[in-house]
């Protein structure tokens, strides 16, 4: 089975029915598939082989899915760009994936033996050859490079293969969106060189309409979305607490009969008042750059379970190891891992990285977390990311978490500054409302957290530093406060 054959396939079952929308602009599926055909063929045409990597830099919109599934029907290897990424970054992906070509949005800086910028994509598109581009691949073989967060050194490539694109399409139509069907709308509101890129194929598959928003703003989300009568969207936390913070919102009349979230976790608080607002519309999915999208899953009616990410999709196998790789029984913590054909195959170039993550057979994600008497889970933190204070084990997410029930507060980033006394010392930096006050957020969490894991110190800054993907950094929030100290000494 092809990627291609999916998207010839929806072209033959719904035709002229809208396949992407954006803005005044709409293609069909039937147009979609000649327009990936066309592109697919100029490729190839320009030298491009089968197997050859090649980067899309490009913002949300119609013109970023041609190129990403052209690319695929061509049998060429598609390595994720994201437009919100600095100049250095993209350069690095690009050298170190290989790339012999890159299709970009007009930016400058770019080195590669091709570069296809907005007019020449656009020439590729409307002229390249009218027949059917149907390069098959090896279900194994590299389909696309995706990249790991970096938030620990530098990013890491990660091989995604047909095989695994397949298993995370049929673990989204068989869990965590199952009732998509044609005459719906998917509101692509979070970057598709993301998280929301995953659920286009199973848009495809099933005859929805994709709904393209070129750039995340709350207050437009909440405009399109009533104008539309969008059924399904996926959201970053993040994405959500801005649009709970939006004065539309009450008065929005929405349709929404799904939202699904993930990419990083979401605080209880915040969670909650989405529910009391959307209603038991919410589906959590946890992944990872290694196992896009599919470890975990927590539909709509299990959101009573506070704090969990869910059981393992149908056919993913989840356990909790400890450090020495032995498994651990419900409620003790340790590393969550996983395997299943929705991992990647190896990281690329980096054999021994590619060995660590999988001893034993199983990807090691580097979340702690546990799993409760019902086979339910739940992520305490990054593993890298745990706190030593005084002796005692601190999760910032924790304590993030208390912070983010404060009305009000819309980001919050729990970090560890050098000291003597604790080793690490609780530091808060929260982000929302212009009236916040420092000494009232520390109040709230002296009565909601042990001693040791109550932030000493909280700054209030107007917003935190985010990833392309909209995850909070506290690595940078660290960096900068750590700084700020060094100066004031």
């Amino acid at each position: 089975m092809q990627i291609g054959t999916l998207i010839r396939r929806a072209a033959q079952y719904f035709g002229d029915a809208a396949c992407l929308v954006e803005g005044s602009r709409s293609i069909s599926f039937r147009d979609f598939d000649l327009a990936t055909d066309r592109l697919g063929n100029a490729l190839l045409a320009r030298g491009l082989v089968p197997g050859d990597r090649v980067g899309v830099l490009l913002a949300n919109s119609i013109e970023c899915l041609v190129a990403y599934y052209a690319v695929a029907k061509a049998g060429l290897v598609r390595v994720g760009l994201n437009t919100r990424e600095t100049l250095d970054n993209h350069q690095y992906k690009i050298e170190d994936s290989g790339a012999r070509a890159v299709i970009h949005a007009g930016i400058d800086g770019l080195r590669a033996e091709q570069l296809i910028g907005p007019d020449e994509l656009a020439a590729l598109i409307a002229n390249g050859e009218q027949k059917p581009c149907a390069v098959d691949r090896a279900l194994d073989a590299p389909y696309r490079l995706g990249f790991t967060g970096g938030t620990t050194g530098k990013a890491k490539a990660v091989t995604l293969t047909t095989r695994g694109e397949l298993a995370e399409l049929s673990a989204f139509l068989m869990d965590l969106v199952p009732d998509i069907k044609p005459g719906d709308t998917f509101l692509h509101a979070a970057p598709i060189a993301h998280a929301s890129g995953a659920f286009f194929l199973p848009c495809i598959a099933r005859g929805a309409t994709s709904l393209i928003m070129p750039k995340f703003d709350a207050a437009e989300f909440l405009v399109l979305a009533e104008r539309t009568q969008a059924s399904m969207t996926f959201l970053v936390p993040t994405m959500l607490a801005m649009i709970l913070e939006e004065p539309g919102l009450a008065s929005a009349k929405l349709n929404l009969r799904t939202i699904s979230y993930g990419a990083s976790p979401i605080a209880p608080s915040v969670l909650e008042r989405a529910q009391a607002r959307f209603g038991k519309v919410f589906a959590q999915c946890y992944g990872q750059a290694e196992s896009p999208m599919v470890i975990t899953c927590l539909g709509p009616d299990e959101h009573d379970r506070i704090g969990s990410c869910g059981r393992p999709f149908t056919f993913v196998d989840v356990a909790v190891f400890d450090d020495e790789d032995r498994p651990l029984p419900p409620g003790e913590i340790g590393e969550i891992c996983c395997r299943g054909p929705q991992t990647m195959a190896y990281y690329w170039n980096r054999p021994e990285a590619t060995a660590q993550a999988f001893r034993n057979g199983w990807l090691h994600t580097g979340d702690v977390g546990r799993m409760d008497e019902d086979g339910y889970f739940y992520i305490m933190d990054r593993k890298n990311d745990m706190l030593i204070s005084g002796g005692y084990n601190v999760y910032p997410r924790e304590v993030e978490d208390v912070l983010l029930e404060i009305d009000g507060v819309v980001e919050a980033a729990v970090v560890g500054l050098p000291d003597e006394k604790w080793g690490d010392r609780i530091h808060a930096v929260v982000a929302g409302r212009p009236d916040l006050k420092p000494e009232a957020l520390l109040e709230h969490v002296r009565g909601r957290l042990a001693n040791y894991k109550r932030p000493k110190t909280l700054e209030v800054w107007d917003s935190l530093p985010k990833s392309a993907a909209n995850k909070i950094l506290r690595r940078e929030v660290r960096d900068r406060c750590i700084a700020a100290q060094r100066d004031k000494a």
